[in-house]
């Protein structure tokens, strides 16, 4: 079906599926929380969007506002050494 049935507890094995699921949104577009929440409801089977949106921002996949309102792709090249 190609959606998330689990999250991998390595990390090595999480970045591939969370890389997968950045690959769902698309670059130079914002997003409001619950388009976020949408998207990600969409890939996976266990319902629990907040983890993996979650997930997404910790390892810098995405970035928000402070107020979680606005949501966005960070891109490749924005990634810096060291980051995930």
């Amino acid at each position: 079906t190609g959606k998330i049935e689990q999250i991998p507890v390595p990390n090595r094995t999480k970045i591939p599926v969370l890389e997968y699921l950045s690959n769902k949104f698309e670059v130079d577009r914002v997003y409001s929380e619950k388009e976020v929440n949408r998207i990600i409801d969409a890939w996976h089977t266990f319902g629990d969007y907040f983890i993996l949106r979650r997930l997404l921002i910790d390892f810098k996949f995405l970035e928000r506002t402070l107020n979680g309102s606005e949501y966005w792709v960070v891109k490749k090249e924005d990634h810096k050494e060291g980051d995930i």
